[in-house]
């Protein structure tokens, strides 16, 4: 492979042999690499390689071992001649998956995929499932009328939609991997299914989303953006401690830390520039001594149904992931709870959403303060789901497919309370620092179901948050 990439950088794009490009496709690279030792565009590397009739064919996965004849349609691409995906006539959806499972994008996205894709089905669509994960449900042969089993990769997304032709895309189920194509796909004139590219950034940007809750009325932490130590020194005399920083666009809460100084503060800034040199920090006045919520909702652009609200048992600081998460509240007072509400119609209408919305909140003094807003499925929804014993996540895909919230019949049923109990694997990597922080530590989560707050498990983690609070 290495003396591919040094004959390859011998040529320009207009001068690369069209062998010498088909077998570094056949070998794996892709079109960005090729771009990089060409020193051109990746969009110029496609281009390009299409013109020259090299492009990806589609095998069947052999399911039956040769045995006979499989008939599964069950995909990967390939640089050959012969494709063997056969397109249909029938209207079509492609759901992006979450890709590999690692820490802040686990299993519980792979519940949402797989109920997409079935009220999809249900909706009268052909379903087509881009994922490369053989641990999820989503790439059973069977789930699906058609999967690929593909990096959740733009390249590899773009020449199967090329090839399929869908009606449109969703990027709401496979959490912030496939959440990030969003900008590619619009870019090039792919429709979005639910929540438009423009909302979804807004959510994302911080800057942006900050400026529509003041907007809206809705008290949210102080903060700012820097790009340099210096400039957040800065920021800091403005903010005060504590401070909570973090890089931008980022997935399980990576790099985030609480610093209580300068120097914890310069420290931070020079790690997070060092793993990720462009990116924007922000910096957060933390509110120390909060508690925090989150609510998940469905929005049809019209209408909000929230379907759950969730109080954590950790204090504010542990990142929803690794928080004992409580369904219903359990010691929130109405006030609080019609905050939680109120705040919850107003952003999910405020964005758009048609889908779902994941929005959290840190509690102080009876005030809740907005903390970030999610318009995707979270890794709540499907605790929510079965807690309740609802199919949310079908019907969210039904009404991002065109349904509406006034033909769901919302009836959830729960003796008790329901806790979201993260699952952790430190058994596995003894030498990871155990202690929680706002950086996503856990691989899972479980339900654990208690008739009353004297459940023993319940006593024992709440003890610990009051212990942390009254000091």
């Amino acid at each position: 492979m290495i003396l591919t990439e040094k004959e390859v950088e011998k040529y320009t794009l207009d001068t690369l042999p069209r062998d010498l490009l088909f077998e570094a496709k056949q070998k794996g690279y892709a079109d960005r690499q090729v771009a990089h030792l060409l020193g051109c565009l990746e969009s110029e590397v496609y281009k390009r390689r299409n013109e020259l009739g090299i492009k990806r064919v589609y095998k069947l996965v052999d399911t039956c071992a040769g045995e006979f004849p499989a008939k599964t349609p069950y995909y990967y691409s390939t640089f050959e001649e012969e494709n063997e995906s056969v397109r249909s006539d029938k209207k079509k959806i492609v759901v992006l998956g979450s890709g590999p499972n690692r820490i802040g994008q686990g299993i519980e996205f792979d519940y949402s995929c797989v109920h997409g894709v079935l009220a999809a089905k249900e909706m009268g669509y052909e379903t087509i499932m881009i994922n490369c994960n053989p641990e999820t449900v989503s790439t059973d042969f069977d789930t699906a009328d058609k999967l690929y089993f593909e990096p959740v990769f733009w390249e590899h997304i773009y020449d199967i939609i090329q090839h399929e032709q869908p009606e449109g895309v969703i990027v709401q189920l496979g959490g912030q991997t496939a959440l990030k194509l969003a900008e590619k796909l619009e870019k090039y004139g792919i429709k979005i299914i639910g929540t438009s590219y423009a909302a979804l950034d807004m959510a994302e940007d911080r800057e942006r989303f900050s400026s529509l809750l003041r907007d809206l009325g809705i008290p949210y932490p102080a903060f700012g953006a820097v790009n340099n130590p210096e400039e957040a020194v800065a920021l800091s005399r403005t903010l005060g401690f504590p401070l909570l920083v973090r890089p931008s666009y980022v997935l399980g809460g990576q790099k985030m830390k609480i610093v209580i100084n300068e120097g914890e503060l310069v420290d931070q800034v020079l790690d997070i520039l060092q793993l990720m040199p462009d990116n924007r920090i922000l910096i957060d006045h933390f509110l120390d001594g909060a508690i925090e919520a989150e609510s998940d909702s469905i929005c049809d652009g019209e209408m909000v149904r929230i379907i759950g609200i969730m109080e954590h048992i950790e204090p504010a600081g542990i990142h929803s992931g690794d928080s004992n998460a409580v369904l219903p509240p359990f010691d929130l007072s109405e006030k609080v709870i019609s905050q939680i509400r109120e705040h919850t119609h107003k952003i999910a209408l405020a964005l758009k959403t048609v889908g779902l919305v994941n929005i959290q909140f840190a509690i102080k003094n009876e005030t809740v303060y907005v903390i970030e807003a999610n318009p995707r499925a979270s890794r709540t929804v499907p605790f929510i789901a079965k807690a309740y014993g609802e199919p949310y996540v079908n019907w969210a895909t039904k009404v991002m497919l065109g349904a509406k919230l006034k033909d769901f019949h919302f009836k959830p049923h729960l003796d008790g309370y329901a806790i979201k109990v993260p699952v952790f694997s430190f058994d596995k990597f003894p030498n990871v620092d155990k202690s929680l922080g706002p950086e996503m530590k856990s691989t899972g989560e479980a339900i654990y179901f208690i008739k009353d707050l004297k459940d023993p498990f319940f006593r024992q983690v709440y003890g610990e948050r009051s212990m942390y609070l009254s000091k």
